[in-house]
């Protein structure tokens, strides 16, 4: 059976970490569903790069905490914040890609 990553999560976002990086919160409903999914490592680097299209060197870091059942990813951002071409200032329209996540468990 297929679980959808927004059938477990509360929260789902992204926000800037600098004019340079990005920072995608994960933020699970149970303490059950979160330590699943880092058992299973499904929030990892090649899911990453795959959904934003990126080299495992742009990924600044994967953090499961536990005390918050969340899962924080940073990335580097492919445009500085604010500079010429960028269209999201705040980060905060790029957490799209999570939204489809789907797995089996």
């Amino acid at each position: 059976m297929k679980i959808s990553l927004l059938d477990i999560t509360d929260v789902i976002r992204s926000k800037n970490s600098g004019p340079y990086e990005l920072t995608f919160d994960i933020m699970f409903k149970d303490q059950e569903s979160f330590q699943k999914v880092c058992d299973a490592k499904i929030i990892n680097e090649e899911l990453i790069c795959r959904l934003y299209r990126i080299p495992a060197s742009d990924i600044i870091n994967i953090v499961e905490f536990k005390p918050a059942k969340a899962i924080k990813v940073t990335i580097k951002r492919p445009i500085c914040s604010g500079d010429l071409g960028e269209t999201d200032v705040y980060g905060a329209q790029q957490h799209a890609p999570l939204l489809d996540i789907s797995f089996e468990l």
